[in-house]
């Protein structure tokens, strides 16, 4: 039986289009490109062959063409959760929800998803410049709690194994973390051996929430050692970014595959920093394509 969503639940535009991406259906491709940064959907689609389609709507950008004859779309979230929360929402309804009956489509498309952001290191072999491929993200946003079946695609003994080792259990004060593999195909061809991999923690704030104390004592001063070293599989967790968790527990649910590769461009441990990293991000972007 087809499920029909009502107005009220899915937005579309009086063109046709969805309502924050602005993006028809037949304008995205089955290969997409997320990043956090609008200008940086500009830098990537230079890289195109040749560029179909760009819209702009706020902070999501939506370009789609070519690159090497792969058709791929590049899509500006923003940042944060909640943004990802936004845009993977919608453009798995752009594929799997006829706009005309408002139903849900007999045969389900699926995306192969990759992120290129930024991200601080956490670990002392995590240095500036290092690429690090995520194994695993776990939320420290809460979004995926929001949503039917999040146990079922999630590492329970990881995230109890965390709870314990951050002394959260039982405090109603701190965030219930979730844990999501990324898609394990995914990992293995974009990572390859030239990236780092690890566990990811997505924060809900770059402040406070990644251990920055700027004039507002934290909570927990010692939060960065705790997360630092915490082990479990064999995988330590290796970074810090806003976007991981959203992106790779959606998906999952949605039936779409997903990972995340950023750049590190601070190292926690060293309390170094690198804000002029272009190359570096230009020569991630090149492997991304032609790995993706």
């Amino acid at each position: 039986m087809k499920t029909y969503f009502a107005p009220s639940e899915l937005l579309i535009n009086e063109d046709g289009s969805v309502y924050h991406l602005h993006v028809k259906p037949e304008q995205l491709a089955d290969k997409i490109i997320v990043v956090g940064d609008p200008a940086r959907v500009d830098l990537i689609a230079s890289y195109f062959d040749d560029v179909e389609c760009q819209i702009v709507s706020r902070e999501f950008h939506t370009t789609t063409g070519t690159y090497r004859g792969k058709r791929i779309s590049i899509i500006s979230t923003g940042i944060g959760c909640d943004n990802v929360d936004i845009v993977l929402n919608e453009i798995d309804a752009l594929a799997n929800i006829d706009f005309q009956t408002r139903e849900t489509k007999d045969r389900l498309r699926s995306f192969e998803i990759v992120r290129i952001g930024t991200c601080g290191g956490l670990q002392p072999d995590t240095p500036i410049g290092t690429y690090i491929c995520s194994e695993v993200s776990i939320g420290f946003d809460g979004l995926l709690n929001f949503y039917q079946g999040r146990n079922a695609v999630c590492d329970l003994p990881m995230e109890r194994a965390l709870l314990n080792h951050l002394g959260w259990s039982g405090n109603m004060c701190c965030p219930a973390p979730y844990a999501i593999h990324s898609d394990k195909e995914l990992v293995e061809r974009i990572a390859r051996t030239d990236m780092k991999r690890g566990i990811t923690v997505a924060c809900g704030g770059f402040f406070g929430p990644q251990g920055r104390q700027l004039r507002i004592p934290l909570a927990d001063p010692h939060q960065n050692e705790k997360i630092g070293s915490f082990e479990y599989d064999g995988l330590r967790i290796t970074n810090y970014e806003m976007e991981s968790s959203a992106l790779a527990g959606l998906s999952r649910l949605l039936g779409h595959r997903a990972t995340t590769v950023c750049l590190v461009i601070a190292n926690r441990v060293a309390q170094e920093a690198n804000t002029d990293y272009k190359k570096l991000m230009n020569n991630l972007i090149q492997m991304v394509l032609e790995r993706i």
